[in-house]
């Protein structure tokens, strides 16, 4: 064979051995964890955790590794995606660190009502995979419920055991109270959440056991 085809032979070989490997990478398919839903997203499984008179949160974006004053409260995500996008791209990387907390809320990946529904489907599916990859990392983890216009129903609820604790935000809801609304009352029926963490003043009209954690004093107690 000439050289240059030897080159030219050895190089395929090479590029079919990385399609290989690229193909196997657990970080490539993501289906190592039992799915429901027309989706097959992750199932978050139901975990206890004692609510009792309350519970306390940190954000992601304030979390480090040498805390530890804050390591009694639970980490939410309830920040701009870019500041935590990577424990999605690198899970492996976060876990040393979410692991000291007492728990930690699955990644709240936007979901705006002017995103293409294939968009929204992908916030939720990173979300449930990173709740089921901590769990079996032996992490507490909370699923946090998000959803969008009543399109989302469909989808959004799933990958979430029923019975479970779950948590919502209520920042920036103020002005959409009835859309937010209307996707509480479908979360209540879907999941029958056990408690539900609010992240935020809640609204008077949400049902089930809320437990309000408050976002300015959630801020300041690590400042």
């Amino acid at each position: 064979m000439f050289p240059k085809f030897r080159k030219l032979a050895s190089r395929a070989r090479k590029d079919i051995q990385m399609k290989n490997e690229y193909r196997a990478d657990p970080l490539f398919l993501r289906n190592e964890y039992p799915m429901e839903g027309r989706w097959n997203f992750p199932i978050v499984r139901r975990q206890d955790l004692m609510i009792g008179d309350g519970v306390e949160l940190i954000a992601i974006s304030d979390t480090s590794k040498g805390d530890t004053k804050n390591l009694h409260k639970g980490v939410h995500f309830f920040v701009d995606d870019p500041r935590f996008e990577g424990v999605y791209r690198q899970p492996q990387l976060s876990v040393e660190k979410l692991s000291k907390y007492r728990f930690v809320l699955t990644p709240d990946f936007s979901l705006f009502t002017d995103m293409p529904l294939w968009r929204q489907v992908e916030s939720i599916g990173k979300s449930r995979w990173c709740g089921a990859f901590w769990q079996t990392c032996g992490i507490t983890v909370v699923p946090t419920v998000s959803w969008s216009s009543c399109q989302s129903y469909d989808f959004c609820f799933d990958g979430i055991e029923r019975g479970s604790i779950v948590a919502v935000g209520l920042i920036g809801c103020k002005h959409s109270r009835a859309q937010f609304m209307r996707g509480y009352d479908a979360m209540l029926e879907c999941v029958e959440p056990r408690h539900i963490i609010c992240f935020g003043s809640p609204f008077p009209q949400m049902r089930g056991e809320v437990a309000v954690v408050d976002y300015h004093a959630s801020r300041k107690a690590v400042r």
